[in-house]
């Protein structure tokens, strides 16, 4: 296993196979976005783009208002969408993970009944149950963070989020000791193989409590290749995917410019059963694999004597005062993409979010990032408009 150590943007320590040597680094940040294009999904609601098909021509989108997955074509026209509302066997539940393409014309999610797979009309194609039952589940919705589908020996599998409980929570030793964040899923066989565990040096071994957005799992996998971060711990951790597993092959430990440290909870706070998911406190969201460089979205966090702040005024009544406090620590929390070499590794850029554009996330796919454009503070639009951005080198 290799060890690679990225400190701020100045140094970079690298270890390996016991040796180790010090190289300064004059990190010029030779990239920019670049929108190439855009779409307009015309449609009156709340939509998020979650995932484009690996051809590029169809665009999936998550409707809050009505709760409808709507697909698009290459221009913004619907061209499909369906819900899952009601109590039907092909139903979810509750949605625990948003859709990714299976193919160019099927989808998988993760809901509380299971893993499911449909077609873009919204006939059930297959159902997997989940590996144990579920007490309850947590969901943080970002653009273009959803499941995964991977390739393995020409074989297709999904990787979600792992829900098992483990006859445990956060309160106790034996949830970090047996914590694993992900599941390698066998679609034809339907069996689930958890996966990545805090590995040692983890900071969630520290023995201190974690809530489940502190360690809420990012991930791309790619040629046989994982790459995941932890939520709010700056490390990226490279696996060997297998049929029977993951495998750890490399540790990037990373500095993030602005990046807040997670508080500090005591075990006795957390009860069993319950689930606590905060927006607020620094996260890597997600990450992506784009034209050999690695792309992780991170959120900085606000700072905990601001988070204080806030919860006085929201609780002494005044709410229009909280929220316009919240806008103005929310606009000044650091958070961007960082760029990394995908075979060094080594850290070469480090880009704000386009003006205008919502810093939530972003999709990708086929060379180029898809992102949303901010709403109108002054006026409500009847349109989401995506813009199709191309990472440059200046």
């Amino acid at each position: 296993m290799k060890h690679y150590y990225h400190f701020s943007l100045i140094s970079l320590v690298l270890f390996s196979c016991g040796k180790s040597k010090e190289q300064k680094l004059e990190i010029s940040n030779n990239f920019s976005f670049e929108v190439v294009d855009s779409l307009d999904l015309k449609i009156l609601g709340n939509p998020m783009l979650i995932d484009v098909s690996p051809n590029m021509e169809s665009f999936a989108f998550y409707d809050f208002a009505s709760r409808e997955f709507v697909f698009t074509d290459q221009s913004g026209d619907i061209f499909s969408r369906f819900s899952k509302k009601e109590d039907t066997p092909d139903a979810y539940g509750f949605l625990i993970e948003f859709p990714g393409f299976l193919n160019d014309n099927q989808v998988a999610l993760a809901g509380m009944k299971g893993i499911f797979i449909y077609d873009l009309e919204g006939n059930m194609i297959k159902r997997l149950a989940h590996p144990e039952a579920m007490g309850g589940a947590g969901f943080m919705s970002f653009t273009g963070k959803g499941i995964e589908t991977v390739t393995i020996n020409g074989k297709q599998f999904l990787l979600s989020k792992s829900v098992r409980t483990r006859n445990t929570f956060p309160g106790e030793q034996k949830f970090y000791d047996s914590f694993q964040a992900l599941e390698l899923i066998d679609i034809e066989n339907g069996n689930f193989t958890e996966i990545v565990p805090f590995e040692k040096g983890s900071q969630f071994l520290d023995g201190n409590g974690y809530f489940e957005s502190d360690y809420a799992p990012a991930f791309e996998a790619t040629k046989e290749k994982l790459y995941i971060a932890l939520g709010g711990e700056q490390r990226l951790n490279i696996y060997d995917l297998s049929s029977e597993g993951a495998k750890l092959d490399t540790i990037v430990l990373i500095s993030i410019p602005g990046f807040g440290k997670l508080p500090i909870t005591p075990r006795s706070e957390f009860a069993e059963g319950s689930i606590t998911i905060k927006g607020d406190t620094p996260a890597i969201r997600n990450i992506h694999i784009v034209d050999e460089k690695i792309l992780i979205h991170y959120y900085g966090g606000i700072p905990e004597d601001k988070m204080k702040e806030l919860e006085v005024l929201w609780n002494s009544g005044d709410e229009e005062g909280s929220e316009r406090l919240y806008n103005q620590v929310e606009n000044e929390v650091n958070q961007g993409v960082l760029i990394l070499d995908q075979n060094t590794f080594e850290v070469i850029g480090n880009l704000a979010f386009p003006d205008k554009v919502r810093r939530i996330g972003f999709a990708s796919g086929g060379g180029f990032l898809w992102m949303e454009k901010a709403p109108n503070e002054e006026e409500e639009e009847d349109f989401l408009r995506i813009y199709k951005v191309k990472l440059v080198s200046n």
